[in-house]
């Protein structure tokens, strides 16, 4: 075993500056695209900051991680794509007159990310993106994305109320995990995309940070109960920047109600067995079991009271983030968040969950990063050492305390 750990960041985020994005759009909608740029005003400081282009400065960017102690990345959408009204995580769906410059936007990020990803070979996961309004659009850019080797799989936009989107449980939506299945493609679920809009008032903002995490675990629920694992018993789900301390509870409390479902569709009439009529033969294996066989986490930056629950997780299902370049992230400080969620924890253990789950799921080169992991890589002694207090200067939640489990 190597003297150091490999570690890979499976929640980082990326984006082009945005006048950048234009080669990468069909050439009919670039006079479209320059009336737009021309007026919009980006709303988030920190991309209109110095440091915004740790979002598209390739050089600088695997710099930094380095220095990080990370070795490679899973990388999510942050900036502006062309024609949306904000990061793509938190904007709406789109009405019907938007959705074709929606996807052009889309599309463009996508080619630029594909670049990105090649200008560091094997060192970067892309997550590409997709809109639900149409299946057959979403099926083709899979199919795309997939050959164009971005390997950190499709983002699974939400359906928050609201949306007039069908809810991730329909059917209608198959084609979608068929294709995934077929190529191996996770389907990853990021933590903002699915919470409704609460408007502008200063609770908004309180609510949000309630409310957000739960919003987005609706996909686990909602696939599980829709049957989507039964039919296609090869798709992968991951729930990224979600925490991990809910997902024991969660998974006790939805066996429950499979088992109170599936014993009631087969009893006389009753007010119950009407919920699970139809429901037992569709929703096939219970919820816990279809975790271990189909889900993971990208647990961000794990903290130490969600560490004790890794075996009811699964230790094998656990990927570690740094949240790069978010300020709530942990960067420049990784290696004192790892020590601080895993000093005391086995080796191996700490092996699979900061690097070798996300190398499985993501396909990472474990060989291909083993020289640059034993060049910049935390070593076993440095992340077994507990941290006696934090950075001063951190601001990442990972060295929040008083932090508890969650009961979402």
């Amino acid at each position: 075993m190597s003297d150091r750990y490999t570690v890979i960041s499976a929640d980082c985020h990326a984006g082009a500056d945005l006048l950048d994005y234009k080669p990468y759009l069909e050439k009919r909608h670039h006079d479209d695209f320059d009336v737009w740029a021309a007026t919009y005003v980006n709303p988030y400081e920190d991309l209109l900051a110095d440091t915004a282009d740790r979002n598209w400065n390739s050089e600088r960017r695997l710099a930094e991680l380095e220095q990080d102690g990370i070795v490679a990345e899973v990388v999510f959408p942050n900036t502006i794509p062309p024609f949306f009204p904000s990061g793509s995580l938190m904007a709406p769906a789109p009405a019907a007159g938007e959705l074709e410059r929606r996807w052009a936007g889309l599309r463009a990020h996508n080619r630029w990310l594909a670049d990105f990803c090649a200008a560091a070979p094997g060192r970067r996961a892309g997550v590409f993106q997709i809109l639900l309004n149409d299946v057959d659009a979403a099926v083709r850019e899979i199919e795309w994305a997939a050959g164009a080797g971005l390997k950190g799989g499709l983002m699974l936009p939400g359906t928050p109320p609201g949306s007039g989107l069908p809810e991730l449980h329909s059917q209608v939506y198959d084609p979608i995990w068929a294709v995934c299945e077929d190529l191996g493609v996770p389907v990853n679920h990021h933590a903002g995309s699915a919470s409704p809009p609460l408007g502008d008032e200063p609770a908004a903002r309180a609510v949000f940070m309630v409310e957000t995490t739960w919003f987005s675990h609706r996909a686990l629920w909602h696939l599980v109960f829709g049957g989507a694992f039964r039919r296609h018993p090869g798709l992968k789900l991951v729930l990224t920047e979600q925490g991990s301390g809910w997902i024991p509870g969660v998974l006790d409390m939805l066996d429950y109600y499979h088992g109170r479902l599936v014993a009631a569709a087969a009893q006389a009439a009753t007010a119950e067995s009407r919920f699970g009529a139809g429901l037992a033969a569709g929703m096939g294996e219970p919820p816990s079991v279809v975790w271990h066989e189909n889900c993971f986490v990208g647990a961000s930056f794990m903290r130490p009271h969600e560490v004790p629950l890794r075996d009811r997780i699964g230790v094998d299902k656990i990927m570690w983030g740094s949240d790069y370049p978010h300020d709530e992230g942990t960067y420049p400080y990784s290696r004192e968040g790892l020590r601080t969620a895993y000093a005391g924890v086995p080796r191996d253990e700490v092996a699979a969950m900061v690097g070798g789950n996300a190398a499985r799921v993501y396909g990472f080169d474990l060989d291909l990063l083993a020289p640059v992991a034993a060049r910049v890589g935390p070593t076993p002694e440095e992340l077994a050492e507990p941290l006696e207090r934090p950075p001063a200067d951190a601001t990442s939640p990972a060295f929040a305390r008083g932090a508890s489990v969650r009961v979402w």
